[in-house]
């Protein structure tokens, strides 16, 4: 694990500071004014001057750096900046190469798992697109450690798998949807699970759970499990339960019966149960959509 604040240190700073050492050297600096313009030691300078710090070459070849380190040096030797001053242009440098930009790309090769997230990640917000995924990639985690850990969880598995799924926000296709590839099976009275959650392949359960909040659903996570009248009387006990129709399109009947049912308003509409009987070629199933996948799981397993 490498943080972009590494990659800053690492590479960025010290290639910056033996340019700006360089330029200042060049306008005429003596080694300690140039430790002082820069706040470093006179050995530290000396260690620049003789090459002995290493340079990240794309830095020094990128044209804002040196547009940068030429604008420090002037500034510096006219007296026009400060210190200080530098510093914060330094840091609004930063800051650009960092958002998509450079020091983005670098840290990118450093941790190669960001590259493979497929997504805009922006390290300076707390909203950003991958720290969302991985927020919703931990909560159908959580889940899967619920029901696979409470005992008595697998007689609820359908014949064609269960599934723990959650959606991003703003969802709006299966993509958008992280769940288990292959569903969880019943092996011999055991839940197994055949691989990590991952975005895009559930299209079942996502149909379901992107349904629902089609016609106004707020929940972003789901559990699908056999259908059994007795399971569908406990869980109507507690939650708000809904009957669609297996014999139609699974998104239209989905959201028409959503839709028409009398629900709570607000936060209380969260927490949903939808069944199907079944139909010719389709298996009953019944549907837990909760807030959260791990909160739709902890439904479940209290009806273990």
């Amino acid at each position: 694990m490498k943080f972009i604040e590494e990659v800053v240190v690492d590479e960025f700073l010290p290639t910056v500071r033996s340019m700006l050492a360089e330029d200042l050297r060049d306008r005429g600096f003596t080694q300690r004014e140039v430790a002082d313009a820069l706040g470093i030691s006179q050995s530290a300078v000396s260690k620049y001057a003789h090459g002995e710090v290493a340079r990240n070459n794309r830095i020094v070849a990128d044209d804002r750096v040196r547009d940068l380190v030429d604008r420090i040096g002037e500034g510096l030797a006219d007296g026009d900046l400060s210190p200080v001053g530098a510093l914060v242009e330094i840091e609004v440098l930063i800051r650009r190469l960092e958002e998509g930009d450079l020091l983005a790309d670098l840290h990118e090769e450093a941790m190669p798992a960001l590259a493979d997230a497929e997504v805009e990640f922006s390290v300076h917000d707390p909203d950003s697109g991958l720290r969302e995924r991985e927020r919703v990639l931990g909560s159908v985690r959580r889940g899967l450690r619920t029901l696979t850990n409470a005992s008595g969880f697998a007689a609820l598995i359908p014949n064609v798998g269960a599934n723990v799924a959650e959606c991003l926000d703003d969802a709006r296709t299966i993509d958008d949807v992280a769940a288990v590839p292959g569903r969880l099976v019943d092996v011999k009275g055991q839940a197994m699970v055949p691989g990590e959650p991952e975005f895009g392949v559930s299209e079942h359960v996502a149909t379901v759970l992107l349904a629902a909040r089609e016609a106004g659903s707020t929940a972003r996570g789901a559990v699908n499990v056999r259908y059994d009248p007795d399971t569908v009387a406990a869980l109507a006990a507690s939650h708000p339960t809904v009957e669609f129709d297996a014999e139609r399109e699974t998104s239209a009947a989905v959201a028409d019966a959503v839709a028409a049912a009398d629900l709570p308003a607000g936060d209380d509409a969260a927490t949903l149960v939808l069944y199907q009987t079944g139909a010719v070629g389709v298996e009953p199933i019944v549907y837990v959509i909760a807030p959260t996948a791990s909160e739709a799981a902890a439904v479940v397993r209290g009806i273990v």
